[in-house]
């Protein structure tokens, strides 16, 4: 039995309960830790849902903020120094990047246990052991009007990527990769792939490409 929610019920609902449930309204997230690095050398690390893809020719990303109406030290840190990294979350450390969320006087690595590394001189860390790290870098701003949510624009600087989900097309695995993904705040999964299709033409059938 399928139950219907108005507009004016969600509104006047439990905020915990409205907050669960229309976070979980859009399906599965991509989930992504953010590393940081202030001026002053101190790592950030903190779980993102809100990643997604701008464009490829040239390669941007798209992250949506909560409002800075309060301390953002992700947020701020990029605003500072225009680097961030974007690291694929495995399923063996899923527990250590949700506990990232947590507030800490120390950097988020020391305080999980995650290792923070660095590649080709980039400023900001990556974790260690993500299936895929991004280098980006800051390109644009938006204040969203509707409701102060920041909208992050940035180029894909350097990607690495482990080679056992990179396909010859270009595409991931993520299945292969170990990707985690999320729903809501705090319930995560891995994925289970259904087919690969063939690209959609009017009268013609689909090909299961894997």
């Amino acid at each position: 039995m399928m139950k219907n929610f108005t507009k004016e019920e969600l509104l006047n609902s439990e905020s915990g309960f409205r907050r669960d449930f229309v976070n979980s309204l859009s399906g599965y997230k991509s989930l992504n830790l953010i590393g940081t690095k202030n001026k002053a050398g101190i790592s950030n690390l903190s779980p993102f849902s809100q990643v997604f893809h701008i464009g490829a020719s040239p390669p941007l990303v798209g992250i949506l903020f909560r409002p800075h109406t309060v301390e953002r030290h992700t947020l701020e840190n990029i605003l500072a120094t225009e680097y961030f990294t974007l690291n694929h979350v495995h399923e063996s450390f899923y527990k250590q990047a949700h506990q990232t969320a947590a507030s800490y006087k120390e950097s988020e690595f020391v305080a999980t246990g995650l290792n923070e590394v660095y590649k080709n001189d980039f400023f900001a860390p990556f974790v260690e052991n993500s299936p895929v790290q991004l280098a980006c870098k800051l390109v644009e701003t938006q204040t969203l009007q509707v409701n102060g949510t920041v909208l992050v624009i940035a180029s894909i600087e350097e990607v690495c990527v482990d080679s056992k989900g990179l396909r010859t097309d270009g595409s991931l695995d993520l299945e292969a990769l170990g990707t985690v993904t999320v729903s809501g705040l705090d319930e995560y999964y891995v994925g289970k792939r259904l087919a690969k299709l063939s690209y959609p033409k009017p009268g013609k059938d689909l090909e299961v490409l894997i």
